[in-house]
């Protein structure tokens, strides 16, 4: 047997010790409920939402306040798909996120069709007929309170 083979053989017979090891490491303890957290721990989980609400202007809390209230409303899955949203939409750039911005304000207002139309059409344009489109309904400005990049 050559010497890769028989490395290879030896490493093959080594996984299992690896696995049972790797399963034997004690689990980390689940963080505790709500309810069996202390005052102190909390106030510091509370502390940055209560500093955010205070700060934020009244057009703001509103928008807060209804998008806590249709958190709980929606199902795990939806909630999944929501967080999934928000971590794609904190890694796009400025500039695909004020195409991405244009395109859902332009399309909101469209019927179905024409919808369904510029759906088609959009992946077959070039970057300039994009930019042009983008140019020719620009998204509403970004929110003061939108990460700068």
């Amino acid at each position: 047997m050559n010497r890769l083979a028989l490395t290879f053989t030896l490493a093959l017979l080594a996984l299992p010790a690896f696995a049972q090891q790797r399963d034997a490491t004690p689990a980390q303890a689940a963080p505790p409920a709500w309810e069996q957290l202390g005052t102190a721990d909390r106030e510091a989980l509370i502390a940055p939402l209560r500093d955010r609400w205070n700060n934020a202007p009244p057009e703001k809390r509103q928008r807060m306040l209804e998008h806590a209230r249709e958190w709980r409303t929606m199902t795990p899955e939806q909630r999944k798909a929501a967080r999934e949203g928000m971590k794609h939409w904190s890694h796009m750039d400025r500039e695909k996120r004020d195409e991405v911005r244009a395109l859902y304000e332009r399309t909101r207002g469209m019927d179905p069709e024409q919808r369904k139309a510029l759906r088609k059409q959009w992946p077959t344009m070039t970057p300039e007929q994009r930019k042009a489109w983008i140019d020719a309904h620009p998204p509403t400005p970004a929110p003061a309170s939108a990460k700068p990049e």
